[in-house]
């Protein structure tokens, strides 16, 4: 689940006119986190019927990707490889076109970030739980199952192959982003041309809201006497990553929740990465390779992503060292 510290703020200028559409906010719990929805309708019922099929939309993709239900999609194909690994299995076009946007941040990343990471997260959060380190071996067990490359797709069948027994496919790092996208879709359909969907620190939005330049997003800092900052946004989406919140200290060192899949251990140092992104499919998984790159490669990956910026703020010896992509300034307040 991602960091709970990305809290949002509207401004809006004083004196809106009687016939300008209302403000209305929705929550529900979805994906193991809280999705809100921020829209203006004309009506408490338009906004009402517009935000129940948003969520509904949100619980359908769930049922597809989740992989803490057993019967989702997602966990009836992983438990097929156990025993038919390396053979072709077609799955929805939903489920291939989300595994298809991971593919290519895997190859930007050099798999740092990697969907197939799955037996990895289950042993770090039974690490989590247990406040102890995974053992060596069965981290060894564990990464063989792991890797990209490991995972095959053919766009002409919609099929895919896991190529090795045993694979979990964990869709945590881009399902939300991909569901606060579809949730906007709906609205969208619903005559609602001005919104934000926010799933935990993913959030996508489409028009300004009235008598604004747009939906103004303001990013904790990682320690509060740090600066924090603020970002307006309009047909876009945002994602951050950090531990501010989820963490665990083992042995005296500080883990990540974000599993890092060349160690298999959760990333270690303080760190928070916010990625502005055309569509939350994309800024959701690049926070994640962000997260865990040295900035320097982190910053690169983003400059070669077309439409995304990113803010990168370390924590070192008591002192914020800030990192900056350069399209970053345009999304700034200053």
């Amino acid at each position: 689940m991602k960091a709970a510290w990305l809290l949002l703020a509207l401004t809006l200028a004083a004196g809106g006119r009687a016939d300008e559409p209302r403000r209305f906010v929705f929550d529900q719990p979805h994906m193991g986190t809280k999705f809100r929805i921020v829209l203006y309708a004309a009506d408490q019922a338009t906004a009402d019927a517009a935000a129940q099929a948003a969520f509904a939309r949100v619980a359908e993709l769930n049922r597809i990707m989740s992989d803490y239900d057993s019967n989702s999609e997602l966990m009836r194909l992983c438990a097929a490889n156990a025993k038919t690994a390396g053979k072709p299995s077609k799955i929805s076009d939903e489920l291939f076109f989300v595994l298809s946007k991971a593919r290519e941040v895997s190859e930007k990343s050099d798999g740092v970030f990697d969907v197939t990471v799955g037996p990895l997260t289950h042993l770090w959060r039974l690490a989590r739980k247990t406040q102890k380190l995974p053992d060596a071996k069965e981290l060894a067990e564990a990464k063989s199952r792991v890797g990209y490359k490991k995972l095959e797709l053919d766009p002409m069948t919609k099929s895919v192959r896991l190529l090795t027994p045993g694979m979990q496919l964990d869709l945590g790092g881009i399902a939300k982003g991909y569901a606060a996208d579809e949730a906007l879709a709906v609205l969208k359909k619903r005559g609602i041309g001005s919104a934000l969907v926010a799933a935990g620190g993913d959030i996508a939005v489409s028009d300004a809201p009235p008598n604004a330049v747009g939906w103004k997003i303001d990013v904790a800092p990682l320690v509060k006497s740090n600066t924090d900052y603020s970002l307006v946004i309009a047909n876009a989406a945002v994602s951050t990553s950090g531990d501010a919140e989820q963490f665990a200290l083992i042995d005296g060192v500080r883990y990540s929740h974000i599993v890092d899949p060349r160690t298999g251990l959760g990333q270690t140092g303080r760190r928070s990465v916010t990625v502005v992104a055309k569509q939350g499919i994309a800024a959701d998984p690049l926070t994640k390779a962000v997260a865990l790159l040295d900035p320097e490669k982190a910053l690169e990956l983003i400059e070669a992503t077309g439409g995304a910026a990113a803010l990168i703020v370390l924590q070192k010896d008591g002192r914020q060292e800030v990192r900056e992509s350069k399209r970053l300034k345009e999304f700034l307040i200053h």
